[in-house]
């Protein structure tokens, strides 16, 4: 029995190894603007891309991070070259030297476009900025990193009731429209936020250990332990006012995975032995709850609103990537081999219906009769190279 898991196991890491390859190759070929500088801030799903297309920060903060990492994980040249491009990028373009923090989009030549101040976006600069530093030993990477955890303990920090506020203005005023996208609630304090946020400032512990930054990491896992952990369902809560009193009941399938796994990396980073157990017994009693979410095919629905008894039928790219780290994650921490198939499953998935085999990449997703959703991006403000690669990286390297 064994050995029939290492084969798969190896049969796994060897198809991943692979599919990271054209995940980069695809980023490298087809993302570069030679005209306005950076990358392309629009492709269609057919691989067309969309001039004069707006550029977001988080589009951007997720390619640095993914040539960063991966010239960690293999160091290619070709890799630590388009890291450099969109570092050069951020720093000339995203970053606001005046009120400080990063814009939420330029337009496509690099000029501020919308200058609001997301904390979501803020966050994943952080963790680009400093896998970039891990990659390039750039000490101005990681002061830039360091500069905009202060700025978010200084403007975006409840000091009363702790977590983090959702959205300002470019001069860190209060704004109306709170919100990341269209379909989301307009409340001051949300899970999506406070996730990635943790994430990364646990990246930039990994290049900077400072005690003060350690102590948010630690808020930040009792925020999910007080309030974003539902302990009878076992699923997420997303939306908070900022008395924390809870405005939502979606589940989210992809989130709850995937904080299954970036909430245990963060107490491992930090050393805290304590929350480390307490958080290898919640993840076990999530992925269990996000069971549910998955179809006979093997790929994971999107959402499933309680009060209406209503399932999201749709397979976005992003939760299947999740799914398979956080229930790797979840074999690996129980030693059950139930986990390991799920994994797995859902790659097999992956392979017969989300890669694109044809132009490359992974399509947003598909339906529920299993057609590609057509009209989504394969290159946008949302679709980036983040999700599937990182699940590839995460998997090859698990021992």
């Amino acid at each position: 029995m064994e050995q029939e898991i290492e084969e798969k196991i190896s049969t796994y890491k060897r198809e991943l190894n692979d599919e990271l390859s054209r995940i980069l190759n695809f980023w490298s070929e087809n993302t570069i603007d030679e005209v306005n500088g950076g990358f392309y801030g629009r492709i269609d799903n057919n691989n067309q891309v969309i001039p004069g297309s707006p550029k977001g920060s988080v589009l951007n903060a997720r390619i640095l991070w993914t040539f960063s990492a991966a010239f960690n994980h293999h160091p290619d040249p070709v890799y630590f070259v388009k890291a450099a491009r969109a570092y050069r990028y951020i720093t000339d373009h995203f970053i606001d030297k005046q009120y400080g923090g990063v814009y939420w989009s330029v337009d496509c030549q690099g000029s501020p476009l919308d200058a609001k101040k997301q904390v979501y976006a803020i966050a994943f600069t952080i963790y680009a900025l400093s896998e970039y530093y891990l990659a390039s030993g750039i000490e101005a990477a990681k002061q830039n990193a360091v500069n905009l955890f202060y700025l978010l303990v200084e403007k975006a920090y409840d000091p009363v009731r702790t977590g983090y506020f959702e959205a300002f203005t470019r001069d860190w005023l209060p704004i109306d429209d709170l919100r990341l996208s269209a379909k989301d609630a307009n409340e001051k304090k949300t899970m999506n936020t406070h996730l990635h946020v943790l994430e990364g400032f646990t990246n930039l512990y990994r290049t900077w250990p400072d005690e003060a930054l350690k102590e948010h990491i630690e808020i930040l896992l009792d925020n999910f332990f007080d309030h974003f952990i539902d302990h009878q369902t076992h699923h997420l809560v997303l939306f908070f006012d900022e008395d924390w009193r809870r405005r939502s009941d979606l589940v989210s399938y992809g989130h709850d995975i995937e904080a299954t796994w970036l909430l245990l990396e963060a107490a491992e980073a930090i050393g805290n032995e304590k929350m480390l157990e307490r958080i290898k017994k919640i993840s076990i009693g999530m992925a269990d709850a996000v069971i549910d979410g998955i179809d006979s095919d093997g790929g994971w629905w999107y959402e499933y609103e309680p009060a209406d008894n209503h399932l999201i039928k749709e397979k976005h790219w992003w939760v299947q990537a999740e799914a398979m780290i956080g229930f790797y994650n979840a074999w690996q921490i129980s030693g059950d081999e139930k986990y390991l198939q799920l994994s797995i499953s859902n790659w097999q998935f992956v392979k017969d219906k989300i890669l694109d085999k044809v132009n490359g990449e992974w399509f947003w997703g598909v339906k529920e009769d299993g057609s590609v959703m057509q009209s989504e991006d394969k290159v946008g403000i949302w679709k980036c190279p983040y999700h599937n690669s990182r699940a590839c990286m995460e998997i090859i390297n698990r021992d």
